[in-house]
């Protein structure tokens, strides 16, 4: 396919997206497969619906794609890895919101007479992974050049300091704003990244390391040692993190609250999307919309002051059950 066809194609494909993601109606899918096409149309109404619950008007989208690797190219068909970011702006309260995320698609263009169609649209929803349980290093895709071990050394894991230290909310958020698109070289960077984020949010607050050199327990962050990042399952895990801070009385601690009115600045939301009580996914909140619901933060779909409840994402489900923490103001 010749560049100026595939960007002519691709053009089409994104005001047909940016469309689609503001009134609800899908995007023009006579060359889609069935279960494609009932996909998309679910989607549209879902969209509308949500707007509604939300007393929120949506405005419109700004999407720039970027193409990301070509894996197949052949006279009448080619297959291409395309990032999406959406800037997607609504209106609540005499308010306007705008919400950033990167996404990912494989897309399929065959030719149809002179013209390229997307006939075929791939997702694999990162936000769905990993299910739970022990990530082990060799899901890492290590730095290249190392990182520093940021540990809290008043409060190594040798009983509780003894001044208490105030939860700064407002540079956790600063920080989950900074990072939300990209990597602190200083970490490890993870493909399934959601929880490693967070740690990082809440370590920028002041949330002190509870390090006990046990993979399992405790929630720290120790750095590189002998060629390997050493962290707890916590720091990296959602279902693990959703597990520490529910058990927590000591160092990082944190409260279940039952409506996710009741979160403020640098609080954390998981999501089960399955609803079988394994946490997939862990967002921290950094604004608030004109009705005082949270917009969040996250990774691995990188997303900024995104609306609470994910219902535009295409891992939530109508089994999503959300568990809300709101993080003690002082250790």
């Amino acid at each position: 396919m010749g560049e100026r066809e595939w960007k002519q194609a691709l053009f089409a494909y994104v005001n047909q997206y940016n469309r689609s993601e503001v009134n609800g109606v899908p995007q023009p899918d006579e060359y889609l497969e069935v279960g494609q096409r009932m996909e998309r149309a679910a989607r549209a109404a879902r969209l509308e619906q949500w707007y509604n619950e939300r007393d929120a008007v949506p405005l419109r989208s700004e999407t720039r794609a970027k193409p990301l690797r070509i894996v197949q190219d052949n006279p009448d068909e080619a297959v291409v890895d395309v990032q999406l970011h959406v800037r997607l702006f609504n209106e609540k309260g005499g308010m306007t919101h705008r919400e950033d995320r990167i996404e990912r698609e494989r897309l399929t263009f065959t030719r149809e007479g002179e013209a390229w169609q997307v006939t075929r649209i791939e997702r694999d929803p990162a936000e769905r992974k990993p299910a739970g349980g022990e990530v082990p290093f060799e899901q890492a895709s290590f730095n290249q050049g190392g990182s520093l071990p940021l540990l809290n050394r008043g409060v190594l894991g040798f009983g509780s300091s003894a001044r208490p230290s105030r939860y700064r909310r407002e540079e956790a958020a600063a920080y989950a704003d900074q990072w939300w698109d990209n990597f602190n070289p200083e970490f490890e960077a993870f493909d399934v990244d959601c929880t490693n984020y967070i740690s990082q949010c809440l370590f920028a607050g002041g949330a002190p390391i509870h390090y006990t050199g046990k993979r399992e327990s405790g929630w720290w962050y120790k750095g590189r040692v002998a060629g390997r990042e050493l962290w707890s399952y916590s720091w990296a895990v959602s279902n693990s993190l959703e597990r520490y801070l529910g058990s927590s009385s000591w160092g990082l601690t944190a409260e279940q609250v039952s409506r996710p009115e009741q979160l403020m600045l640098g609080d954390v939301i998981f999501y089960d999307w399955d609803g079988d009580g394994t946490f997939q996914h862990s967002t921290v909140v950094t604004a608030f919309d004109a009705g005082g619901m949270p917009l969040v933060n996250a990774h691995t779909v990188s997303s900024r002051h995104r609306y609470w409840d994910y219902k535009n994402s295409y891992a939530w489900t109508d089994n999503t059950v959300y568990r809300f923490y709101h993080i003690a103001d002082y250790f």
